[in-house]
């Protein structure tokens, strides 16, 4: 079991803890079931995250070593300074 710290609202914490007394549960028990009930009513994507394939024109990777001011100044040629 993973451990970790939340930073929550002092009403919100206030308010949970009541609730979880109430029900004869833990503070955990109570936000542990809040973010399974949570996660499980998002509709999950079967694909996933696919990233596009995209070519770019040019020569590639130059060997030609470069200053971080030569750099600067192919960032703005033709764009004023």
């Amino acid at each position: 079991m993973m451990k970790t710290t939340l930073e929550i609202p002092d009403d919100l914490f206030d308010e949970a803890s009541r609730y979880a007394a109430s029900r004869g549960e833990s503070f955990l028990k109570i936000v542990e079931t809040g973010l399974r009930r949570l996660l499980d009513s998002e509709p999950q994507s079967a694909a996933g995250f696919r990233l596009r394939k995209h070519a770019f024109s040019g020569q590639g990777l130059t060997t030609v070593a470069m200053t971080q001011e030569s750099i600067r100044r192919k960032i703005y040629d033709g764009r004023g300074e």
